[in-house]
């Protein structure tokens, strides 16, 4: 069975033409969503995907809007309110610079600070500006904690040990 990767989650319809307004999780937008590219809808409840063909895609706001094939109004789309659109990880084609990384291999990874201490294990990560943010969920009882993806904060990354190194600065915790 193929193993799918998040790209985005269908948030709402827009307009009446057959648009979705997406929130995107990919760094790789313009790839994901270029025409005739097949995406992968997801439902909570559906164990199969949908394949989607992308028709066009545009940005609007901080949004993703796209419209696929066979899909001319909002009635046709109003189905996929809620739901995740992914690719197949064998449709990954994008080579990486140096200490760039694809997002499910951070989420899953365990973060310590540089003196030792286990701070929890990497759940989400938010793109909210000019660098991510990566969501850890402490190992005991408490709010998440925010760590910006920046130099001076993330000091080392292990993928194969699924291991983050981290120094935290004044004021982040």
């Amino acid at each position: 069975m193929s193993k799918y990767l998040n790209v985005g989650k269908v948030v709402n319809t827009h307009g009446i033409r057959g648009e979705v307004r997406v929130i995107s999780v990919t760094d790789f937008k313009v790839e994901r969503y270029k025409v005739g590219n097949v995406l992968y809808f997801f439902a909570t409840e559906q164990a199969w995907p949908v394949p989607l063909r992308v028709a066009s895609h545009r940005t609007h706001k901080n949004f993703d809007l796209l419209t696929f094939e066979n899909h001319p109004n909002v009635n046709d789309v109003e189905k996929y309110k809620g739901g995740m659109l992914k690719v197949k990880e064998s449709d990954r084609t994008e080579e990486l610079e140096e200490n760039e990384y694809y997002y499910d291999q951070i989420i899953g990874c365990e973060v310590f600070t540089d003196e030792g201490v286990a701070l929890g294990r990497v759940v989400e990560i938010l793109s909210p500006g000019a660098n991510d943010v990566w969501v850890v969920k402490p190992h005991q009882k408490g709010k998440d904690i925010l760590l910006p993806y920046i130099a001076d904060v993330v000091k080392e990354i292990d993928i194969a040990e699924k291991k983050v190194i981290v120094h935290i600065l004044e004021g982040l915790l």
